[in-house]
């Protein structure tokens, strides 16, 4: 009895956090076609599909897994370029924009997890500072390895080189589509808030069901007790490397779909900075909390456009918001509040699930 309780519990609580993500995408979509948004708010929500489905996947490496992760952003900028690169090179092959964002989407998920597969296997070895400073040097990398990297595309396929444009040599009606630290300068723009918003739902099933699945348990039980875990045949470097791939294959998709809705998107976008501001969402919603990652991520990601008309005050404002979030956040009489309002909503929910069953048994 006690585990069927549980289970409708964490039933309710999923809900919710769907019922939140779909509740927002129709309220902005019924604004939006009533011409309520702003122009600045509506390019913006590409982009905050993108940054909530980056601080899911983050969380599961933080939060879920227990590891300090400072390199996501180089994984999202492999799924970025990758997928640029075949969006770009598959234009007369699959003349369908959604399709095509679709594959790039597929192809941008599939090459930032071999990534996170290859920097997974020696570094989760490590824990700690450690880990932190060797994911950090990785997007690190990776970036100045984009920002050496030509790509071109003509009659013969792919070219690549690392010195110059000139280098990759290409025939007639041969284009270059990535050009070393000048980044992509001739994308197609194909991102929509609909392919945001199924992204978002798609990260969504994967972590909550991974977090429910036995693997989820055994890697929070490695989080909460390492030596413990291992004790009972628990493989740290096995469940540790499922999240971490996990977590890198959610972050290409999101890159994918955040550069295709740029016409121009370089290198240095994906730096140091943006893995800070990830990981900002994810400590500013809850270590473990999805769905507090997913509010943090869409309200921080637009405060500063909010704040606009307070310009030369506005990252003041937003750094005392910051400020105080973390301040309640931590504050044990919100906390105790915030434990007793979801004890009481989900006791109601299991109570009428019990009534309606009960009724329907008689």
């Amino acid at each position: 009895m006690k585990t069927l309780s549980s289970g409708r519990k964490r039933l309710f609580r999923n809900a919710i956090t769907y019922g939140i993500v779909i509740a927002a995408f129709v309220i902005l979509q019924i604004l939006n076609a009533g011409g309520l948004l702003s122009p600045s708010l509506q390019g913006q929500l590409v982009p905050i599909c993108a940054y909530v489905t980056m601080a899911i996947a983050l969380n599961l490496v933080v939060g879920i897994s227990g590891e300090l992760s400072l390199g996501h952003a180089g994984f999202m900028s492999v799924g970025a370029f990758s997928g640029v690169v075949v969006s770009l090179s598959l234009q007369q092959a699959i003349p369908s924009g959604p399709v095509r964002l679709a594959v790039a989407m597929l192809v941008g998920a599939v090459c930032a997890g071999i990534a996170g597969f290859i920097v997974g296997v020696p570094v989760l070895r490590l824990r700690g500072d450690y880990l932190a400073i060797v994911t950090l040097a990785f997007g690190e990398i990776i970036k100045n390895i984009i920002n050496i990297l030509y790509v071109g595309i003509d009659g013969n396929g792919l070219h690549f080189s690392t010195q110059n444009e000139a280098a990759l040599a290409l025939g007639e009606g041969g284009k270059a589509i990535l050009k070393g630290p000048m980044g992509v300068t001739t994308n197609v723009k194909l991102s929509s808030f609909t392919a945001g918003f199924i992204l978002v739902l798609i990260a969504l099933t994967v972590v909550l069901n991974l977090i429910n699945s036995r693997s989820g348990r055994a890697i929070m039980a490695l989080r909460d007790n390492r030596i413990a875990a291992e004790s009972v045949g628990i493989g740290a470097t096995k469940y540790k490397l499922l999240a971490f791939v996990t977590s890198a294959v959610l972050a290409g998709a999101a890159g994918a779909l955040y550069a295709m809705n740029y016409s121009s998107i370089a290198a240095k976008k994906f730096d140091f900075n943006t893995s800070i501001l990830i990981l900002v969402f994810v400590v500013l919603g809850g270590l473990g909390n999805i769905r507090g990652s997913i509010i943090a991520a869409a309200l921080l990601y637009v405060l500063p456009e909010m704040l606009r008309d307070f310009y030369d005050f506005r990252m003041l404002i937003y750094a005392i918001v910051l400020i105080l979030v973390m301040l309640l956040t931590n504050s044990p009489f919100f906390q105790d509040l915030r434990g007793q309002l979801q004890s009481k909503l989900r006791d109601r929910a299991v109570a009428k699930a019990d009534a309606k069953g009960g009724s329907g048994h008689e």
